[in-house]
């Protein structure tokens, strides 16, 4: 522990990862650890238990001789990850979360592993290190590992699998370098260019001119969120990279940080000259530690060949980057958790205003893009502000990172115009299989879908707002005609109860209440009722909750509502799922 202190040099601000590094050590947090960092850093034991036990990530109790973790994200539920979940619930007489009595195994689920061509994905980390990653799994094929892994045999399983790009490689501007993990020629010539020849009001009017929206999924004008930050009063800024992917089959964030950790960190630091900022963190998902692993790399190289660090190319400019690691908290995507999470805190969300460009990291001013957003900076400095304007549409400029997964024949990553239609992204993945096209889910668990009739709608800003769902951060999950809407309905509901930090109430009683009409109808026990009060206590989250979570936790149904009503009358009216999908024992 002595060890583990010095190196964050007991700084408060950097307990979680003090807490990430002391499990590591010792397995689990136990009070008595828990008290002596409490007391290390000068910190008071209910604010350190009170952030261990806010976050899955940590772990409070012993685990067992074996770890099994099943995804239960959009496409391993889809392949049958919740059903296997549940099946080994009842095999081994436990519940997700504990160990068996004899302490040899210990069940968990995680919401997403951002691999979601190997659905249904099982994870097994054996006592004493390693851990094995198994695809495409059954519940016989994980009970025979788990019984060769109690007799001391363990499978290699296989390796997290990169993610697949495809599409027009001309068409690329924030993945046009990520052809390998090798560093691409031309690093921070973009950064050179700024710092020695433009202002930083100048750089902030490119940005601006470009029409680059946040690709994060609120969409809001890039530049003229700079320019807030700019314009900012106090001498001391902070710039952030949200790089918390949490959406269920989401995972455009981890091929960028994976493949091209450089054009996040140019990006920042680009951004960090034009609002006056000399530090910046970059906040990875705990579920990444490739991209967590591959970003400190990167830094370590940028400054060595003095490309981040202090007095850049000479002009007394300087920025640093420090990384932090997320501990399995949904609501740290929305900014103000984010930021508490940074600081060493519960990632609790804050009402806003004031915003992170007015009070944010520590009371200073603070900008925060999405790492996508940071990716795209590079080439509009590069070759000016045009290079966005020449594609996408009227109001959404550039092009945008999609993430295809479910029933498509090739899950990947692909960049391509917005403006880009639901059938041409169907064409580049290869078409549907399993069935017909249903539809598409946008925005994970804050988006709605796309129903087959809009196959043909240009993927924008505007386009998708009027039918009712999101851009999102780029989750595009595709259905087939043999799913049930209601059930991906109470998926993303579930989930969003589950990730809830239980803040304020619209959000925690609602999702939990919404979650229990939604079980009844699909065990066929609803009635019409239901359906009147579900809208209403969706409408009433919208309207009250704090957070973006729980204002956008009630889209997935409403859209389903909107476009499959017909779908939950029949399982209302029925008392069965037409699809076949639901029933009272995969309920969970």
């Amino acid at each position: 522990m002595e060890e583990l202190l010095a190196r964050w040099q007991r700084k408060p601000d950097a307990l979680i990862e003090i807490l990430h590094a002391a499990q590591q050590c010792f397995g689990w947090l136990d009070r008595p650890l828990l008290g002596m960092i409490a007391q290390e850093l000068d910190l008071p034991p209910s604010l350190v238990f009170g952030v261990a036990s806010f976050y899955h990530a940590f772990r409070l109790k012993p685990r067992g001789h074996q770890t099994c973790t099943v995804c239960t994200g959009t496409s391993c539920h889809l392949q049958g990850g919740s059903r296997l979940l549940h099946e080994l619930e009842q095999h081994l007489g436990i519940r997700s979360g504990t160990t068996t009595e004899d302490g040899s195994l210990t069940l968990e689920q995680v919401r997403c592993l951002g691999a979601c061509g190997m659905a249904p994905l099982v994870r097994i980390e054996h006592e004493g290190g390693g851990t094995s990653f198994h695809a495409g799994m059954n519940r016989d094929q994980v009970v025979k590992l788990l019984q060769n892994a109690i007799r001391g045999t363990h499978s290699k399983g296989v390796p997290l699998s990169p993610v697949a790009i495809y599409g027009d490689i001309h068409k690329r501007i924030v993945l046009e370098n990520c052809t390998g993990t090798a560093p691409a020629a031309g690093l921070y010539c973009a950064l050179e260019r700024a710092v020695l020849q433009m202002t930083p009001e100048e750089v902030c009017r490119q940005i601006t001119e470009s029409g680059l929206r946040g690709r994060g999924g609120a969409g809001y004008p890039t530049g003229r969120k700079w320019e807030m930050v700019r314009t900012a009063r106090g001498k001391r800024k902070f710039v952030v990279a949200n790089g918390d992917e949490g959406d269920p089959g989401a995972f455009m964030d981890r091929t960028l940080m994976e493949n091209d950790p450089d054009r996040v960190l140019e990006g920042m630091a680009i951004a960090g000259y034009a609002v006056g900022a000399a530090s910046g963190f970059v906040y990875v998902r705990g579920e990444y530690p490739l991209a967590a692993q591959r970003l400190r790399d990167a830094i370590s190289r940028a400054e060595k060949s003095r490309r981040l660090g202090r007095n850049l190319f000479g002009t007394g400019f300087s920025f640093n980057v420090r990384v932090r690691i997320g501990a399995g908290a949904f609501v740290c995507g929305e900014e103000t958790a984010l930021m508490a999470s940074i600081m060493g805190r519960r990632g609790q969300p804050v009402i806003r205003p004031p915003y992170p460009a007015q009070k944010g990291l520590w009371g200073n001013s603070t900008l925060i893009n999405n790492v996508e957003t940071f990716g795209s900076i590079a080439a509009i400095i590069s070759r000016g502000s045009e290079q966005l304007r020449v594609l996408g549409t009227t109001d959404s400029y550039g092009t945008k990172i999609f993430s295809l997964s479910g029933d498509v024949a090739r899950v990947g990553v692909i960049e391509v115009p917005l403006g880009t239609t639901v059938r041409e992204l169907l064409d580049l993945a290869g078409g549907v299989t399993g069935g017909g096209f249903k539809a598409a889910q946008t925005g994970g668990a804050s988006g709605g879908c796309i129903p087959a009739e809009h196959m043909d709608l240009p993927i924008d800003y505007e386009s998708l707002r009027d039918i009712g769902t999101i851009m999102g951060s780029g989750g595009l999950v595709v259905l087939n005609d043999t799913r049930c809407m209601v059930d991906v309905a109470r998926f993303f509901m579930r989930f969003c109860s589950d990730e809830s930090c239980g803040k304020c109430t619209p959000c925690r009683a609602g999702t939990s209440q919404a979650v229990r009409i939604l079980d009844r109808i699909c065990g066929g026990c609803g009635s019409e009722g239901d359906l009147q009060q579900l809208e209403e206590l969706c409408l009433l989250m919208q309207e009250t909750s704090l957070c973006g979570l729980g204002l956008a936790a009630p889209t997935p149904v409403l859209s389903t509502l909107r476009w499959y009503r017909h779908e939950y009358l029949a399982h209302i009216r029925q008392g069965s799922c037409p699809a076949g999908v639901c029933s009272r024992e995969a309920m969970g």
